[in-house]
C-alpha cells in the first residue's frame, strides 16, 4: 500500500499521541509519585519498571500473535485503549492505601502498574503498532517512523508541562483521572473510526494459537532475519542505556535540583520540542537507506547532551543538554522504528512487534533500572519524604547512562553493513 490516507493519518497522531502519553505518565510519573506517595526508594522503581516490562512484552506476544491469526487490529486496539485508561485511574488509587507495611504498599503498587501496563501493549503495543506497519509501506515509513518518533517527545513535552502544572494544582490522583478519562475516549472513537488494511488476511498456524506464538523463538527465525536482529541488538543496548537514566530524570530535577514540576517540565519540554525539529532532514536519509548513518550521529549527540545534564545545574545548560539527550533518543527512535518495519516478515507483523519488545522494552527495563539502583543507591544524595528515609540520584546516573549507550555502537557495525548491502540489492 502506497498511500495512508488523510483518516489514517489522523488516527495515527490521535492513537499514538494518546498512548504515548500514557506510557510518559507511566515511565516518568508513576515513579515520581512511588518516591512522594509511597517511600523514596530506587528499589520499587526498579521492581515496578521490571515487572510492567515483562507484562509488557508477554501481552504484545500474545496480542500481537492473536491478531496475526484473525487477521484484525481494530477489536484490540479499541477495547485495549478503553482498559488502559480505566486502570490508569486505577493506579491512582493506591496513594490511599496505608503505608505500614511498606512491602504490602509497594507490591500493590507494582501489581497495579502490571495489570495497566498489560491493556497498553494490548491496545498500543500488540495492535496499534502493527496496524501501523499493515497500512504503510517503504516508500512512506521514514515518514511514519519520524511521525511515531517525534510522538514521545511531543509525549514527554506535554507530560511535563502540562502534567507538571496538574499536578503542582491537583495532585497526584485528580491527575490520573484525568488522563486516564483520556485515554478512554481514544479507545471509544477507534472503535467507531479505525478500520483495519484491507490487505491484512488471517494467518493461521494449523498447528493451534500456542504453537504459532513460539514458533517465532525458533533459531531459524534468527537465521532468516539476521539483519533485523542486529538491529533488535542496537536497539536493546541503546534503550538499556536509556532506561539507566529516564526513570530517575524528573526524580533528580525536583528532588536533587529542588525544582518543583512546572519548572521541570519546562526545561524538558522546550529541549525536546527543538530536538524533534530533527527529524524532518532524518526522514529523507532513512527513506534512501541511511538508517545506521543516523544512529551513528544520534548516538554522539545522545552522549554529549548526558554530559551536559550531568555537570550543569543552571537553566541554559540544561536546556542545552536535554536538547542533545532529546535529539539523541528521537532520532534513534525513528530510525530504528522505519528499519524495523521494512525487514519485519509480512504475515508475522503482529508477532514480531513482541519479538521488538524483548529488545525495546523488557530486557531495557530490566537491565537499566538494575544497573541504576547500586548507583543511586553509592553516589546518590539521602532524603526524608513523609518520615520515609531513600536516597535520589545525583549527577554520576547521567554519565553511567552515557557509557552503556556508547556500546550501542557495536552491534551497529554489522547491522550496518547489512543494510547497505540490502539496500545496493535493491537499486
Amino acid at each position: 500500500m502506497e498511500k495512508i490516507s488523510r483518516k489514517n493519518w489522523a488516527l495515527i497522531w490521535v492513537l499514538g499521541m494518546a498512548g504515548q502519553i500514557c506510557w510518559n505518565i507511566e515511565n516518568s510519573w508513576f515513579n515520581t509519585f512511588v518516591y512522594r506517595k509511597i517511600a523514596p526508594d530506587p528499589s520499587i522503581v526498579a521492581w515496578m519498571v521490571g515487572v510492567s516490562a515483562v507484562v509488557s512484552t508477554f501481552c504484545t506476544f500474545l496480542i500481537g500473535t492473536a491478531g496475526d491469526r484473525l487477521g484484525k487490529r481494530r477489536p484490540f486496539i479499541a477495547f485495549g485503549y478503553i482498559l488502559w485508561g480505566v486502570f490508569t485511574i486505577a493506579f491512582g488509587v493506591t496513594e490511599f492505601l496505608p503505608k505500614d507495611p511498606l512491602w504490602l504498599a509497594a507490591t500493590c503498587v507494582v501489581l497495579a502498574d502490571a495489570v495497566m501496563s498489560f491493556f497498553g501493549s494490548m491496545g498500543n503495543d500488540g495492535a496499534f503498532n502493527p496496524w501501523t506497519t499493515d497500512i504503510s509501506s517503504e516508500s512512506n515509513r521514514g515518514r511514519v517512523g519520524g511521525a511515531l518518533a517525534v510522538m514521545p517527545v511531543f509525549a514527554t513535552i506535554f507530560g511535563a508541562i502540562v502534567s507538571g502544572v496538574i499536578i503542582d494544582a491537583l495532585d497526584f490522583f485528580a491527575f490520573f483521572t484525568i488522563m486516564g478519562g483520556m485515554v478512554i475516549a481514544v479507545g471509544v472513537l477507534s472503535l467507531f473510526t479505525l478500520r483495519d488494511a484491507p490487505g491484512l488476511a488471517p494467518n493461521r498456524d494449523p498447528r493451534g494459537f500456542w504453537r504459532q506464538f513460539a514458533g517465532v523463538f525458533d533459531y531459524r527465525t534468527v537465521l532468516n532475519n539476521k539483519e533485523l536482529f542486529w538491529v533488535f541488538l542496537v536497539m536493546m543496548v541503546y534503550f538499556i542505556g536509556f532506561n539507566v537514566y529516564f526513570p530517575y530524570i524528573t526524580v533528580y530535577f525536583t528532588d536533587n535540583l529542588g525544582m518543583d514540576y512546572t519548572l521541570t517540565g519546562v526545561i524538558q519540554g522546550v529541549g525536546l520540542l527543538a530536538a524533534s525539529v530533527l527529524t524532518i532532514p532524518a526522514a529523507k536519509l532513512i527513506d534512501r537507506g541511511r538508517c545506521a548513518l543516523v544512529i551513528a550521529a544520534a548516538v554522539g549527540v545522545n552522549l554529549l547532551g548526558l554530559g551536559v545534564v550531568g555537570f550543569s545545574t543552571a537553566l541554559v545548560p540544561l536546556l542545552l543538554g536535554v536538547f542533545g539527550a532529546g535529539a539523541g533518543y528521537i532520532l534513534v527512535l525513528q530510525a530504528l522504528t522505519a528499519w524495523i518495519k521494512n525487514l519485519y516478515p509480512e504475515d508475522r507483523r503482529g508477532q514480531f512487534e513482541g519479538v521488538k519488545q524483548l529488545f525495546f522494552v523488557c530486557v531495557p527495563m530490566i537491565l537499566g533500572p538494575a544497573v541504576a539502583t547500586p548507583v543511586i543507591n553509592r553516589f546518590g544524595i539521602e532524603i526524608t519524604v513523609n518520615g520515609v528515609a531513600g536516597m535520589v540520584p545525583d549527577s554520576s546516573l547521567f554519565l553511567v547512562s552515557g557509557l552503556v549507550t556508547l556500546l550501542a555502537l557495536v552491534p551497529l557495525v554489522p547491522a550496518a553493513k547489512m543494510e547497505k548491502r540490502r539496500v545496493l540489492q535493491t537499486k
